[in-house]
This record gives C-alpha cells, sequence and structure tokens, in this order.
C-alpha cells in the first residue's frame, strides 16, 4: 500500500514538471522572446547585459510604428538576434545630414537621443515590407547603415521589446 502510494507521488510530480516545462516552452517559443543585449548599440535605452522580454504577437495584427524598439533576426546572420529602433518605414526616404536624421526631408524628432548622429548618410529609400533600424547609441551602433542586407525585411522580426527586466525593471516602447 505504502509502495503504491509513493509511486503514485512520483508520477504526479512527474507529469507536473513536464506539464510546466511544456508551458515554459510554448510561451517562450510562441509568446515571448527573452533577449540579452550585446553591445552598446541601444546605450542610453537599453544598456550592455541587460535582459529583455518581447513580444512575439505585437505585430501579429498591426505594422511596427516608426520608433518602435524591436527585436529581430539580423539580417546579414538570421542566428542571431538584434535589437534596435524603427526608424525608416516602407516608402520613407531617410538621410542623415548635419547631426539630424530626416525622414521624406523633415527631421525626425528622437527625444530618446543623449547624442547628436555624426556623420551623413543616405539618402535611403526604404523597399515596401522592409525597414530602415537605428540604434539609440547612433555613433557606435552597427544597424542598417553598416549592413550587408541594409534593410530589415518585416518577416524577420520576432517581436516588439516591451521589458527590460535585468539589472532592473524599466518599461520599454512607451506609447
Amino acid at each position: 500500500m505504502q509502495e503504491k502510494r509513493v509511486s503514485r507521488e512520483i508520477i504526479e510530480w512527474i507529469v507536473t514538471i513536464v506539464a510546466a516545462v511544456l508551458v515554459a516552452l510554448f510561451i517562450n517559443n510562441f509568446i515571448i522572446v527573452n533577449a540579452t543585449v550585446p553591445s552598446s548599440s541601444m546605450e542610453e535605452t537599453i544598456m550592455t547585459g541587460d535582459r529583455v522580454i518581447g513580444l512575439r504577437l505585437a505585430y501579429r495584427n498591426n505594422d511596427p510604428e516608426r520608433g518602435d524598439i524591436i527585436i529581430f533576426k539580423f539580417p546579414d546572420d538570421e542566428k542571431i538576434l538584434y535589437i534596435k529602433r524603427v526608424i525608416g518605414m516602407p516608402g520613407d526616404t531617410v538621410e542623415i545630414h548635419d547631426n539630424n536624421v530626416l525622414i521624406n526631408g523633415e527631421i525626425l524628432d528622437e527625444p530618446y537621443l543623449t547624442t547628436d548622429t555624426k556623420g551623413d548618410f543616405g539618402p535611403y529609400t526604404v523597399p515596401e515590407d522592409h525597414y530602415f533600424m537605428l540604434g539609440d547609441n547612433r555613433n557606435n551602433s552597427a544597424d542598417s547603415r553598416y549592413w550587408q542586407n541594409t534593410y530589415l525585411s518585416r518577416d524577420k522580426i520576432v517581436g516588439k521589446a516591451v521589458l527590460r527586466y535585468w539589472p532592473k525593471i524599466k518599461k520599454l516602447n512607451d506609447d
């Protein structure tokens, strides 16, 4: 009798653990994306080593908007996840001139930046279903200006960054 009770208890524990693992795998593969920021390209918004959660379903029924911070497969090596800010939308002409980013000839208001954007780049015309991405630390960011595949294809977006949870909790993409 005691052996049956112990066996039943062990089976219940195994079923509970397997169920928890399956739920965690489902959430991690279909609901959220967990990413580590490997470089300083998004400083001061997100720092090197920060841990970020993104929502995989954020763009299921909506398109990214200019200014969104997104997690995506790096166009030049899709095994690597990158995190950058959407700057150029499909059809936009993007140019960097006199320390400003211009979208279709108009200066882009970027209150999240702490330094000027050095250099002159572009103009770039963003193709349909693609985006032009920049890091917030513009002078130390490997972004669309330097990629072999300049534009990010819509189907390479993994999720919208919503929360930095390490080392301190901070909401991202404030709307």
